[in-house]
């Protein structure tokens, strides 16, 4: 899996996940990678600073002072909101269950668990779709 910093046209940036750089660009040349705030096709990748793994087990805080970090928190949780409220909670089978729905062995729904990284990695080589589901803090954190 990768990760991409983008932006759109109208200046929104926000994140997005691909299973490899050539995913991003097969989806960007069909033209299903859409701007996660409007809805905009014209995206491009944004400039990212590399992930750079900490040794210690100190939390670090990702909030934001930009002006629409507020509004995308909220999206975000109205997106969780929305997924638990119509999709079917399979907890740890969710590895299993996505293959299945994937490999139209049982019939589409939505879903949502949890599954292991080797599990997370294994999906993608599969070429099952997902997306991780946010957990966003609590406001007073």
């Amino acid at each position: 899996m990768i990760q991409y910093s983008l932006h759109c046209s109208k200046g929104h940036r926000y994140d997005a996940w691909f299973k490899n750089a050539a995913a991003f660009d097969e989806q960007q040349a069909r033209g299903i990678v859409t701007c996660a705030v409007c809805g905009d096709g014209a995206i491009e990748k944004a400039p990212m600073a590399p992930a750079v793994a900490r040794t210690d087990s100190e939390k670090v805080s990702l909030s934001s002072s930009h002006p629409d970090a507020l509004k995308f928190r909220e999206l975000l949780r109205a997106y969780r909101q929305k997924v638990i409220s119509e999709a079917d909670y399979v907890g740890d089978r969710f590895a299993d269950e996505a293959r299945k729905i994937h490999f139209e062995e049982v019939e589409a729904r939505g879903i949502y668990g949890e599954a292991t990284r080797d599990e997370v990695l294994a999906l993608a080589e599969e070429g099952v779709e997902f997306m991780p589901l946010p957990d966003l803090p609590e406001e007073h954190n």
